[in-house]
């Protein structure tokens, strides 16, 4: 018997417009979706009239919900995994399961789309010739490690990359504190001039879609006149 396909399909971050003919037409014709929220993913299958079947698959799905996705593939049946926005892998669970594809000889074939931290970094006016994405930080362990590892890269002259990840509203202000402390701490209590250019992205590709851009102070001071909302993108980039 002739296995299925595991597509990885990417979905829209905001704006439901933004999905690609190829992945519409590959969420009808497969056998299943595993979908990381089914009912978030309804809203998309039902403005485009998709009437797959659909399956649950997220970062709390067993190792007998992974093989039992495996097993409908080796079966035949053709498979499309997506995640709630963007690119399935991308700070989500896919990860797992693609590993558990690859084990089983199975064909992944990759429908590219939208990425919110390529869609923030584009329009960020921040380099783009050399990029590092750390999906979301440490919220303890290893987050100071982590932030003066990029100091002291900064300070040898060793950092020509522009650095992205994710945020969340209610933690994005702490994280600001935290970057001032561990990569500013000359200017943390005084006015003097940041070498740090920070780029938060929010909300991209929806109504309310907004570039901030500035010094870490500044963004800092900004948020206590104005509470963040909204999933942010954070890019960094050091200028001697």
């Amino acid at each position: 018997m002739e296995k299925g396909t595991l597509y990885i399909v990417s979905t829209p971050i905001g704006n439901l417009e933004d999905i690609t003919f190829r992945a519409i037409r590959v969420l009808k014709e497969v056998n299943l979706i595993a979908a990381e929220d089914t009912r978030h993913a309804t809203i998309l299958l039902h403005k485009y009239e998709i009437r797959t079947p659909c399956v649950s698959y997220h970062s709390y799905s067993n190792d007998s919900k992974i093989q039992s996705i495996i097993e409908k593939i080796n079966e035949g049946q053709s498979v499309a995994l997506i995640s709630d926005a963007g690119t399935p892998g991308i700070s989500d669970p896919a990860y797992t399961l693609i590993q558990a594809a690859l084990a089983a000889e199975i064909t992944i074939t990759p429908i590219p789309g939208p990425s919110a931290l390529l869609t923030a970094l584009v329009a960020s006016g921040l380099p783009m010739h050399h990029f590092r994405y750390y999906g979301f930080l440490p919220l303890k362990k290893g987050r100071q490690t982590l932030l003066t590892g990029w100091r002291t890269a900064a300070a040898s002259g060793d950092l020509d990359e522009t650095i992205i990840f994710y945020e969340s509203p209610h933690r994005i202000a702490r994280t600001l504190e935290d970057l001032v402390k561990h990569l500013d701490p000359a200017v943390s209590s005084t006015d003097a001039t940041s070498n740090w250019t920070v780029v938060l992205a929010r909300e991209l590709t929806k109504i309310h879609e907004e570039f901030m851009r500035g010094t870490l102070k500044e963004l800092i001071q900004a948020f206590k006149t104005k509470p963040p909302r909204g999933e942010f993108v954070v890019l960094l980039s050091y200028k001697p």
